[in-house]
């Protein structure tokens, strides 16, 4: 029964001070006198309560609009989307601030940001990868302006990391073809992918891959492309077992160069008996 009225206070004492809270939030929301709201803003983004300091810097962006104090409103604006996970108006803003005012102190940062906003709306990789694409160029952008800055450092780790995303998506979308036996599609989407990332590490599965499509698409052709075809698997076979003598995969390819040379020199006895 102690503990029952125990936890029954701790819980009216959590309630009241909610309360309180509440309700002195909603008076600063009320509360014309600017100054006061500016400085309850800058203190809700310290304590970590984004949504109310979000709330408060919108509405003193007009406020403010055309002050010395412009630019840090909209700073911590964009900060307190991030904090609240919204990282597409956090960027918008960034963005804006760096457009209104290039002079800014927060120029800088902002530009970082921009990149880091994209960055955290990347997708997975089996998705479309136009953001990750925004971050990239983002971040570049600020190693171009900002070269000395401390940040580079990570600015480049972010690219390497979003350039391995469009990597396996690159890998992804040339196998999708694969998978689904469209064997035409799939030689000219492996082969560029091999050309845009020659040192991808999917590289043995893409080579892989890529003689495989061109031996079935080469077997299956009609007659008057199929000596054209199958000289180019046999090319491709070539290629794949001098790169990566010891793959798993090299079983299944010795049988496609039996059947490949086995079709070609079939194909030269019939043209030397014409």
């Amino acid at each position: 029964m102690f503990m029952k009225m125990r936890n029954f206070g701790v819980g009216l004492i959590l309630a009241v001070l909610l309360f309180s809270s509440c309700g002195d939030y909603n008076k600063i929301l009320k509360s014309t006198d600017y100054e006061f709201k500016y400085k309850k803003a800058i203190e809700y983004y310290d304590d970590g309560e984004f949504v109310r300091s979000g709330a408060l810097f919108q509405e003193l962006l007009s406020i403010y609009r055309g002050t010395s104090r412009a630019d840090k409103i909209y700073y911590y604006y964009a900060k307190s989307m991030i904090g609240q996970r919204d990282y597409l108006m956090a960027g918008h803003y960034f963005s804006t601030l760096i457009k209104e005012f290039p002079t800014s102190e927060y120029v800088e940062e902002s530009q970082f940001m921009i990149g880091y906003c994209h960055y955290l709306m990347s997708p997975k990789p089996r998705l479309d990868q136009e953001v990750t694409q925004k971050a990239i160029d983002a971040f570049q952008l600020y190693i171009n302006l900002f070269p000395f800055n401390e940040r580079v450092e990570e600015a480049n780790r972010l690219i390497d990391e979003m350039r391995d995303k469009l990597v396996e998506k690159s890998f992804f979308s040339a196998k999708l073809y694969y998978d689904f036996g469209s064997y035409k599609a799939a030689v000219i989407a492996l082969g560029n992918s091999l050309k845009e990332n020659p040192d991808t590490k999917f590289r043995e599965e893409l080579m892989y891959m890529l003689l495989k499509s061109k031996y079935l698409l080469a077997v299956n052709s009609v007659e008057e492309k199929k000596e054209q075809r199958l000289s180019s698997a046999l090319d491709e076979y070539f290629t794949f077992v001098d790169e990566f003598p010891e793959s798993e995969y090299i079983k299944e390819a010795e049988r496609f160069y039996k059947t490949l040379a086995e079709e070609l020199n079939y194909n030269n006895e019939t043209t030397n008996l014409n």
